[in-house]
């Protein structure tokens, strides 16, 4: 508006005839639209700033992150998408106590109790959407060895055991003499789940689940969590109960729970002559907490009602140990780049020609407590799920090598489901005049960092739709008060988003879906 007034100003001059005569002043240049460069580094220093406190889910900074996100947005002019109008989508989570817990194994040689937290830990929530696990249970000990009943990986732990009203004890660990997909397959997070289930299905009081290795060293951890502020999105405390109760501990203090010969002798059986009895005290508080969520339509009446995804996440770990004196988690990279992105990408997308499909931003809470906001998007979506043609997922794209990039999600993925939208990547990346170095090591769920379960895109897949994780990797400043805004590669950090928004606005124009002919319906 600045500059066409100061035109015509200067039209109208030129036209008048002055009393005294004398060149018209040129009239001065607008200043131009600030780079992306420039805006990212605008936002990200605020964003991160010691203000906003770590942003971390359970406390009220993340909350302040959605309206820090949503204002950006509203100036911009990006339009809503949350609820009711706004660009916020409140997600539902709640802190869980643990007010108290007993647990008691009755033997032949007397009665044992296990303290909370030192061997049993009480799981609270499945996940959402499922009942709620049992507060109460008793019965006797049925020892299911591995848990496995998979002719897969040639066991059947759970054959001829009679596990209805019984307490069941099972090791989460890998069985000697499988070989190394196997192994892996079993170490992945679903594995547990598949195990969960299908002791479940035989209607047992409880079930107590014992680590080894690692997982058991971070169970006192997760009985700290648990006792102070267990962060869940899942129903009321009022919800039907009725799935066994559920506990976790570890093989090294499993002492009356673990049958003599262990682990030399798996094979599983009724421990005789040994029941467990257990109730668990829970109190709740909801925490208030958001997702962000804008949109640009898209210009083609047959396609705009489909729409291309982009996503990162708002929240970071908050405050922690001090660390030469600083105890904010700034999070400049770990999301901070991310979120800053979308903003900036959602800007350049207003200024351009519309894509046929329509662009969806999503900025993510509680993915650092466990995915919990792009899990409440998907079961909650503010468009139909099956409207989404793909997701691009942008966390930690700030460091590291100025053309080194990482991508996840072709291969990972199930079913090949993200091969076609990792070859437009890739195609679109080809055509940039400074293409990217793309890293593939990290495409596998079995790579020992996990990635491809560690982030929001993860949520998304298994709803079937295809994804692409961007990052550039993991630093010695990751999930340290060092994440500042000062290390980010500013020029790096716009190369990227330039690249994922021509990515995802090359699958807008498309009008095909990006996925495999065999998937297409």
């Amino acid at each position: 508006m600045r500059r066409s007034a100061l035109l015509l100003l200067a039209v109208a001059a030129g036209c008048a005839t002055p009393s005294h005569p004398e060149p018209a002043p040129a009239p001065a240049p607008a200043p131009p639209p600030p780079t992306m460069e420039a805006e990212l580094r605008r936002n990200l220093y605020a964003f991160s700033d010691d203000s906003m406190l770590g942003r971390s889910a359970e406390t009220p900074n993340a909350a302040r992150a959605a309206r820090f996100i949503a204002a950006k947005l509203h100036a911009l002019g990006i339009a809503p998408a949350g609820d009711s109008g706004g660009y916020l989508q409140r997600v539902p989570l709640s802190r869980t106590f643990v007010r108290s817990a007993h647990f008691t194994v009755v033997t032949p040689s007397g009665r044992v109790t296990l303290p909370f937290g030192s061997h049993l830990v009480p799981v609270p929530s499945l996940g959402e959407g499922l009942p709620l696990p049992m507060l109460a249970a008793q019965g006797n000990l049925v020892f299911a060895g591995y848990g496995l009943s998979s002719p897969e990986y040639g066991r059947n732990d759970l054959a001829g055991l009679s596990l209805a009203g019984k307490v069941v004890v099972f090791v989460n660990g890998v069985p000697p003499g499988l070989d190394s997909a196997k192994r892996a397959a079993l170490r992945e997070p679903r594995a547990l789940g598949d195990r969960l289930g299908a002791i479940i299905e035989r209607r047992p009081a409880a079930i107590i689940v014992l680590f080894t290795g690692r997982l058991a060293s971070e169970l006192p951890a997760l009985s700290a969590g648990l006792t102070d502020s267990s962060l869940r999105i899942q129903p009321s405390l009022d919800g039907p109960r009725v799935l066994p109760m559920v506990l976790f501990g570890t093989v090294r203090d499993a002492g009356p729970l673990i049958p003599a010969g262990w682990p030399r002798n798996d094979r599983p059986r009724v421990l005789d002559g040994r029941s467990f009895s257990g109730r668990v005290d829970l109190v709740q508080d909801g925490v208030p907490t958001y997702n962000v969520v804008a949109e640009i339509p898209g210009a083609d009446s047959a396609l705009a009602g489909t729409y291309v995804a982009f996503g990162a996440h708002l929240d970071h770990i908050g405050i922690q140990p001090p660390d030469h004196g600083d105890s904010i988690a700034n999070g400049a990279d770990d999301d901070g780049s991310g979120s800053m992105a979308l903003i900036a990408m959602a800007n350049k997308a207003k200024h351009e020609a519309r894509t046929k499909r329509s662009l969806l931003f999503v900025w993510h809470t509680g993915e650092e407590l466990g995915l919990f906001g792009s899990e409440w998007f998907t079961s909650h979506p503010v468009v139909p799920i099956d409207s989404i043609v793909a997701q691009l997922n942008v966390d930690m794209i700030g460091r590291n090598d100025p053309d080194s990039l990482y991508l996840i999600g072709p291969r990972s993925a199930p079913n090949g489901q993200s091969t076609v939208l990792g070859a437009i990547v890739d195609s679109v990346n080809s055509a940039s005049s400074r293409p990217f170095l793309i890293n593939r090591d990290w495409d596998a769920p079995t790579h020992p960092e996990q990635l491809y379960y560690r982030s929001d895109h993860y949520n998304y897949a298994k709803h079937g739709i295809p994804i692409v994780f961007f990052t550039t990797g993991l630093h010695a400043d990751y999930h340290r008060v060092t994440d500042t805004a000062d290390k980010i590669d500013y020029d790096k950090l716009s190369r990227v988003a330039e690249l994922i928004l021509k990515a995802g606005q090359a699958v807008a124009n498309s009008p095909t879906r990006p996925l495999p002919a065999a998937l297409l319906r």
